[in-house]
């Protein structure tokens, strides 16, 4: 080949390569976002769960993004309800897209962020991939209901949650339904806190005091008819017909725990109405009666040194619990010692229920020593069900003093919740409270050592006499936070999660009941003072070794 036809060709093949290659060099590439922002904070478990309601969030690009590409290639929506939402898009760092709403989000919502791949690079480039993010919010901090004073608020969660036991008691019968959705179960246990609401009621003219007579006496005429084993009745019964409804397989005989919190609550009734007149002469004979059945000596089983909780007459005592504290369970031990027909010795509480001083823990958490029970303290309900008539203030035994017992274990419980070593969320000095409840997956008995990150209303509320500032403030954020939320037809209910943004539907008598009767006792003492009155129960304390400024 001629060599000058030959450096002819290289130099076209050489121009012709360069041409490519140039046109190659500025033709613009796709980009990839590389961080993904809420508030500082990267997604969990690549969720963002409970954000707070002014969000920004924050998406960082491997190449410097067109500012006049955003407002047409995002979507900001509401997706509670499907709407979009005005937002403002902006460019940092020329790399970073921040994008914040307008106006406060609402909470407990879920939204999403949307980046189409129409948005382009400086140079000019598409984004590769679309973005989708979704977050949900959490703690709407403004107040969902009119501040008011604390005395009326009060009134106001008494009076709302009366009605779970006056207009939602079971008709037939006027015993207290189980739950909200129960039908016809009603409860003997929740009941005897239910009676203990409508005598609340009357005092605090929610009803007249005919009206909380006639009812009083509907469920004493009820319980007159209905199954008893030795005198104690079942957990729970038909509001119809009286009959049994079994609790689980073997638990279809008598309770002595529910009995007891049901003769606690009767008792009380006994001393309120205490007119000369025959209506409320005849109530308490009936509930002289009810009460005098029990036969508290025979649930001993074989005349052991302690008292059990069940018996069937299809099982026998098969259930096998004896009846040891510390729990709830103490008034059983005082309404069995007390009994004028069918009591026990002192030394059936000494071994069976306080076991000879094994009920005693002495130990400090959080700085608070804790005379009795569990570590940490265990479910509130400990310091709730036994204290709705017995006055707790000034008494003591040879095992503790349970004005400190159950101060120590509400003030465990407050400050656990404070300090949150599992980092739920809400969690804090308004937002506490652990004790037996609905949880997203059934029902537990919350505490310290079982937490599963769910607060019950119950838990701070019925603690008010022993945690008047923490409850309170407990109070008014679950009321003006929280709001409707867990504030409906029959007060709070049962429980919630913020951390599983999980609300109950449920209202259980057994959580009811202590928020109104506890907030009473803490008012006006009421219901102690009644229960207290009671002779049988001043002279079987005093039996057992009690001494307090009431007894």
């Amino acid at each position: 080949m001629n060599k000058l036809i030959f450096l002819f060709i290289c130099t076209v093949i050489t121009f012709f390569s360069c041409k490519k290659g140039d046109k190659e060099a500025v033709k613009p590439s796709g980009f990839t976002e590389t961080t993904i922002a809420i508030n500082g904070q990267t997604a969990v478990s690549g969720n963002f769960n409970n954000i707070n309601t002014n969000p920004i969030v924050k998406i960082g690009f491997a190449k410097a993004i067109d500012a006049a590409s955003l407002s047409a290639n995002i979507t900001f929506k509401n997706l509670s309800i499907g709407s979009n939402l005005v937002f403002t898009a902006s460019i940092e760092n020329s790399n970073t897209l921040v994008i914040q709403p307008t106006s406060t989000l609402p909470g407990f919502k879920a939204y999403n962020i949307s980046v189409s791949t129409a948005l382009k690079s400086v140079e000019g480039g598409n984004l590769q991939t679309a973005i989708s993010i979704t977050f949900n919010t959490g703690i709407d901090d403004s107040d969902k209901f009119p501040r008011i004073t604390d005395d009326e608020l009060l009134t106001k969660v008494q009076q709302q949650t009366f009605k779970y036991f006056y207009d939602f008691g079971h008709p037939q019968s006027g015993m207290a339904r189980e739950r909200n959705s129960s039908g016809n179960t009603v409860t003997t246990g929740g009941t005897g806190f239910g009676v203990m609401a409508l005598i609340t009621g009357v005092s605090r003219n929610f009803i007249t005091r005919a009206e909380g007579l006639a009812r009083t006496q509907k469920i004493v005429s009820y319980l007159k008819t209905a199954d008893r084993f030795h005198g104690a009745y079942p957990h729970w019964l038909d509001g119809n017909t009286g009959k049994v409804i079994p609790f689980s397989q073997k638990d279809d005989g008598g309770d002595l725990v529910e009995t007891s919190f049901l003769m606690q609550g009767l008792l009380t009734a006994r001393q309120y109405f205490n007119g000369a007149d025959g209506p409320e002469s005849t109530l308490r004979a009936d509930i002289n009666g009810l009460y005098n059945a029990v036969e508290w000596d025979w649930y001993r089983k074989d005349n052991s040194n302690t008292l059990y909780w069940h018996w069937s007459p299809n099982y026998s005592w098969d259930m096998n619990l004896p009846i040891r504290g510390w729990n709830e369970s103490l008034v059983t031990y005082v309404l069995a010692t007390s009994s004028p027909t069918h009591s026990i010795p002192k030394s059936v509480y000494d071994n069976g229920w306080a076991q000879n001083g094994g009920m005693k823990n002495g130990n400090s958490y959080y700085g608070i020593q804790l005379p009795l029970g569990e570590a940490n303290g265990g479910p509130l309900f400990f310091a709730h069900y036994s204290f709705l008539g017995i006055n707790p203030n000034g008494l003591s035994d040879t095992y503790a003093n349970y004005e400190t017992q159950n101060k120590a274990h509400a003030l465990i419980n407050y400050n656990y919740c404070k300090a949150n070593p599992l980092n739920y969320y809400g969690y804090g000095e308004n937002c506490w409270g652990l004790t037996a409840s609905d949880i997203p997956s059934g029902y537990t008995a919350s505490s310290p050592n079982n937490d599963r990150g769910v607060i019950a209303p119950t838990g701070a509320l019925a603690s008010f006499p022993y945690t008047p500032v923490e409850s309170m403030q407990a109070l008014k954020f679950y009321y003006y936070k929280l709001g409707d939320k867990i504030f409906k037809e029959y007060g709070f209910v049962d429980a919630f999660s913020l951390q599983q943004q999980w609300f109950a539907d449920s209202t259980l008598a057994i959580d009811q009941g202590p928020i109104i009767v506890m907030i009473e006792n803490y008012r006006s003492k009421l219901l102690w003072n009644l229960f207290m009155s009671c002779p049988e129960i001043k002279t079987g304390m005093k039996s057992l070794g009690f001494t307090s400024p009431n007894l």
